[in-house]
């Protein structure tokens, strides 16, 4: 099993700018055979386009942390003896799985990468400027012109990621999330005893033999969340494409009750987006080996109609059961 550790960046701004065409050549043939040959100039290359593609193995928009300045190249100027100028060399930006494109200045959504190696182009190349060989006309048999290459297109471009992950893994700050995603995977995220300790969604995976399950670990929500209370609302969008979530809801009742917690949970998710609780629910009753915690369970069960799965990810308690819930929701063993 291994953690994916990078730093976490989900958005990002870029400033695009594709190849400009390159200019039309004005030439005529003159050999000593032929002193008045007609024209010969060459069109000038077109210039490259500026594309995104989805390359696996990203998880973040790090490397474009701080706006940047991106070109592709720009198309090659005719020659004389009817030569084309090469065409300029596309420029194209690998971004995670999973980022959607926005045009900065419009708004306007320019797609999403959702597959890897999908790729979509968004500044189309300048056309080539056209040679004087291509303006001959019965009257006119010797134009002494050419044409400019157009410019490329430019554009600010706003990129948003929301993370591809199979389960989310949800809950209040304190919850013990951090410790469950390192005792189900091998990632490694900051743990300390009180809230907040994670500040951005973190990535761990969890092998079932040759299948792989990507588990995220969503920052603790809080009341308010899905009005933007402690950026809940940049987190809780991260749930969107999961298949499955994890409600982790601690049952020594050190902050607030169990049930208070778990009714708190729902009740902002429904409030962020209705169809989140559509999804498959595992409910983890986390923090099984502090003594308050059997008497809270028991009172829990009276008001949750659905299946717990008592746990104590310190001690790595009830984790088998989880995992085998986690294979049976994403019918990892289906046929």
């Amino acid at each position: 099993m291994r953690g994916v550790k990078q730093s976490f960046v989900d958005e990002a701004t870029i400033f695009a700018k594709a190849g400009d065409g390159g200019r039309g050549c004005t030439s005529f043939r003159r050999t000593r055979s032929n002193p008045r040959g007609g024209p010969d100039g060459g069109g000038g290359g077109n210039g490259g386009d500026v594309c995104l593609e989805a390359k696996a193995g990203l998880h973040t928009l790090i490397d474009y942390l701080y706006p940047r300045h991106l070109r592709a190249s720009n198309g090659r100027h005719g020659q004389g003896s009817e030569k084309t100028g090469a065409r300029g060399k596309d420029l194209i930006i690998f971004v995670p799985p999973g980022v959607i494109i926005f045009d900065k200045d419009t708004g306007e959504q320019l797609g999403e990468l959702v597959k890897p190696g999908t790729r979509i182009r968004i500044c189309s190349g300048g056309r080539g400027g056209k040679g004087n060989e291509n303006f001959t006309t019965p009257t006119r048999q010797a134009p002494a012109f050419s044409q400019s290459g157009e410019k490329g297109e430019e554009k600010k471009i706003y990129l948003e990621l929301r993370l591809l992950a199979d389960v989310g893994l949800i809950g209040f700050p304190n919850a013990g999330k951090s410790t469950l995603l390192h005792a189900l995977t091998a990632a490694s995220p900051k743990i300390a005893g009180y809230p907040f300790t994670t500040l951005s969604p973190k990535l761990g995976e969890l092998s079932f033999g040759y299948k792989r399950v990507i588990l995220a670990e969503i920052p603790g929500l809080i009341e308010g969340s899905s009005q933007g209370r402690g950026l809940g609302d940049r987190f809780l969008r991260h749930l969107g494409r999961t298949t499955a979530l994890i409600h982790l809801v601690d049952m020594s009742g050190a902050e607030r009750k169990p049930w208070e917690e778990y009714s708190i949970l729902r009740r902002e998710l429904s409030a962020y987006r209705k169809d989140i609780l559509n999804k498959k629910i595992l409910l983890a009753a986390n923090k099984m080996d502090l003594p308050e915690a059997r008497e809270n369970l028991r009172q829990f069960k009276q008001k949750v109609k659905i299946k717990i799965i008592p746990i104590s990810a310190k001690e790595g308690k009830g984790l088998d059961k989880l995992k085998c819930s986690i294979a049976k929701r994403l019918n990892i063993f289906a046929g």
